[in-house]
């Protein structure tokens, strides 16, 4: 595959992470409960939205060559691991939901701005 196909495969990972991530804080934060059936769905969406992340910057990489050991690339990988686990938060701490939507936009931003700018 194309570089411009991992790529996509990110970007459709990072667009299905938020989503649920997005989701799941909002349903918290208005006292949704856990065993709601959807949350099932969104907890699913949030497992194969990461997989394709990592999926497609991996395959990435390896199609330009960039060594997965550069910093912009570990602190990139440490964002997508805590956004992963941000999401075990919200039921637990609903008073914190909108606080944990906010970061992982933050924290998505940031990763952005690594890929874009490559900085260390």
């Amino acid at each position: 595959m194309s570089a411009t196909v991992y790529k996509l495969i990110h970007l459709v990972g990072i667009f299905a992470v938020l989503i649920a991530v997005g989701g799941i804080c909002f349903h918290a934060a208005v006292g949704g409960a856990k065993s709601n059936e959807k949350h099932r769905l969104a907890t699913l969406l949030h497992g194969v939205g990461l997989f394709l992340v990592l999926l497609g910057g991996f395959g990435m990489l390896a199609k330009l060559s960039i060594s997965v050991a550069s910093g912009w690339v570990l602190v990139k990988l440490a964002i997508w691991i805590a956004i992963g686990a941000l999401v075990a938060i919200p039921y637990r701490k609903p008073d914190q939901a909108i606080n944990v939507a906010m970061l992982t936009l933050l924290l998505a931003i940031v990763a952005g701005v690594l890929a874009l700018y490559k900085p260390f």
